[in-house]
């Protein structure tokens, strides 16, 4: 078994981040999600939900309600009124220039596939 960390995540996020601008569907982010961090950075990217298997198995479940109320106090500290007002506000519908996301993603992918 190999568990998922938080490096795994940015791909994730590139490519929800191009998806969920263009789909009304719920969509999930599955590994790479361990921290409120790693959950705000999805959810912003429009994520309807996260799985994080890999950090429950390391940190137990106790760390659901630390990541909730980080979560909670991060909205708080920047006047977010919920979590549907923050998804999708860094997709590639809100960005200014979508042809520089879109081209960030392709060289990511291949500089992530060379190594």
């Amino acid at each position: 078994l190999q568990l998922s960390t938080s490096d795994e995540l940015y791909l994730r996020l590139r490519w929800l981040g191009v998806v969920s601008a263009q789909t009304n569907l719920s969509l999930a982010v599955t590994g790479g999600v361990h921290t409120w961090r790693d959950a705000v950075k999805a959810v912003m990217c429009g994520a309807n939900a996260v799985q994080m298997v890999s950090a429950l198995l390391t940190k137990g479940a106790d760390h659901l309600a630390s990541v909730r109320n980080d979560m909670a106090n991060w909205m708080i500290e920047r006047e977010y009124e919920s979590l549907e007002q923050m998804r999708g506000s860094m997709n590639l519908s809100r960005t200014p220039d979508p042809k520089t996301f879109m081209r960030a993603n392709y060289m990511h992918a291949i500089e992530t596939w060379m190594g």
